[in-house]
């Protein structure tokens, strides 16, 4: 075999070499790295330009809540996660609290604004608590009324959380889902966590 004959070989082996190791990189990207026409997100990632709804609509003690959207603090998927810390110190006096997902933000349904979501049969998203135990009491999809309001709610709970990554999964399949405003929504009451509490949420999203 001439030198020239040997260092082609080596440079085809090189080439191959790589072109393996690549395909095989390609193979731990994470689920959520490539959009699907069969989801549409609520939250993916924080700034994710998949992410449809805002979380702009903060009801009862209003006070009492922070919010990290991008918590880097073991996401469920994805680089970041959505992190609610609730005092329970009752700011406004209505013993509750609880954040609407919406769009526009702020929308009451008192202007336009919404997606159509007819075909998505269920709404699916990842939830725990930092110690566990921690009672939601209702999530939501939908639900705001007035002139530009959503066409459909559904919802389940009340839900314990646990300090574990769980899934869980709102039935849409016989809502009227036209027009939806209030994209997700959870509420939480004082007299179930007097102490408070610290949850997270990713992966919120609708699914066909």
């Amino acid at each position: 075999m001439t030198k020239i004959q040997t260092t082609l070989l080596t440079a085809l082996s090189l080439v191959l070499s790589l072109t393996i190791t690549g395909a095989a990189g390609s193979k731990t990207a994470s689920k959520s790295a490539t959009p699907s026409k069969d989801t549409f997100y609520v939250y993916q990632d924080r700034s994710s330009r998949l992410n449809h709804y805002i979380p702009s609509g903060w009801m009862g003690d209003y006070g009492d809540m922070k919010i990290d959207t991008g918590s880097a603090t073991d996401p469920a998927d994805g680089k970041t996660c959505f992190k609610i810390t609730y005092n329970a110190k009752a700011a406004q006096g209505a013993n509750w609290s609880g954040i609407f997902w919406q769009h526009p933000a702020n929308n009451w349904g008192e202007k336009p604004g919404g997606y159509d979501l007819s075909g998505y049969k269920r709404l699916t998203f990842w939830a725990r608590g930092e110690k566990g135990g921690e009672k939601i009491a209702e999530f939501k999809a939908g639900g705001i009324t007035g002139e530009h309001g959503d066409s459909d709610s559904a919802s389940i709970g009340p839900e314990d959380l646990t300090k574990e990554w769980k899934k869980y999964t709102i039935d849409l399949a016989d809502k009227n889902m036209s027009h939806i405003v209030g994209g997700f929504c959870w509420s939480a009451s004082r007299d179930d966590n007097p102490d408070g509490f610290v949850i997270y949420l990713d992966e919120i999203r609708y699914e066909k």
